[in-house]
């Protein structure tokens, strides 16, 4: 069965559940235009998420999913939420989702985990996923230490589930690549940047659109949570004191807030504006709907136009 068929979606096209920007704005327009949104639920009290579903469904009639990620400490509420307000379809990152499968799988619900290793791909289907987001580390927020052409090819061939390929994916020809390497969809979040009806602030939309192929910057490596983000005066400065050993705390003291500076403010100078090397693509921002068409329309062209002899 396709990841199409499995979810009932149109287009095999998850929306990335970025916190605090994957709301019912963005995920409400992807679901509609026919992709699969996917609220990000990380941040949220368990009201809050109910409100975000319910506030989806007055957008779209279509199938949409939430995120856990799993650091969470309210993870149990925000389940029996997803349970409770009759979710399709769950994520999951930052975490083991084991003790989630069986009584998201009782509800009816798909689980399908974000990993980034052969490794963690072998686990899920050992715990029961139903299909597996395979995220190379050109994605941006957190990253693992692969990238998206050699990770998805090892994870479809490790595994007898669907795979969903996430990073790098900027226009049709990527997407044409990911199923050359085996995904039966994408997951994409930098591009969705750019959508109408996504939430960021201006200031953020046109960074992303100013973007250079190499204006992404990876910090929190010493932390063991490297994240990728647009390159700006603190996030450099931030990385120097990384490389320089400097204590922990003055790390934390210099960054700790920026995402939300970013998010909320529009702050590029002292905020972490997530983003993935694919930010260099963007160039235009278009309703959600024209996004997905023109990258299918795209990668149809470009699988027409394939020739290898």
């Amino acid at each position: 069965m396709s990841i199409t068929e499995m979810l009932g979606i149109q287009y095999p096209i998850f929306s990335g559940a970025m916190m605090r920007i994957a709301t019912h704005e963005l995920v409400g327009a992807v679901s509609e235009a026919g992709g699969l949104g996917v609220l990000g639920s990380a941040g949220l009290s368990a009201e809050q998420l109910r409100a975000e579903i319910q506030a989806t469904r007055k957008l779209t009639d279509k199938p949409f999913g939430v995120n856990l990620m799993l650091q969470m400490k309210n993870c149990p509420e925000l389940a029996q939420v997803i349970i409770d307000e009759g979710v399709k379809v769950v994520t999951t990152g930052a975490g083991n989702p084991t003790s989630y499968i069986p009584p998201l799988h009782a509800a009816g619900i798909k689980v399908i985990p974000v990993i980034a290793s052969v490794h963690h791909a072998h686990k899920m289907v050992a715990a029961g996923a139903d299909a597996v987001v395979a995220e190379g580390q050109e994605s941006g927020g957190h990253i693992g230490q692969t990238s998206t052409m050699a990770l998805l090819p090892q994870v479809v061939d490790a595994v007898d589930i669907p795979v969903i390929g996430a990073g790098g994916v900027g226009d049709g020809r990527s997407i044409a690549a990911m199923f050359a390497l085996g995904a039966q969809g994408v997951q994409c979040g930098t591009i969705f940047l750019t959508a109408e009806e996504c939430p960021v602030p201006a200031s953020y939309k046109q960074r992303v659109l100013a973007a250079s192929d190499t204006d992404t910057i990876v910090t929190g490596r010493s932390q063991r949570d490297p994240v990728r983000a647009l390159v700006n005066p603190m996030l450099a400065q931030y990385l120097q004191l990384e490389q320089t050993n400097a204590p922990v705390a003055k790390l934390h003291a210099l960054a700790d807030g920026s995402f939300a500076k970013a998010v909320e403010d529009g702050d590029m100078e002292h905020g972490t504006p997530m983003a993935g090397e694919v930010a260099g693509m963007m160039t235009t921002i278009r309703p959600v709907k024209e996004i997905i068409t023109t990258l299918f329309g795209q990668a149809r062209e470009v699988a027409a136009q394939l020739k290898i002899e």
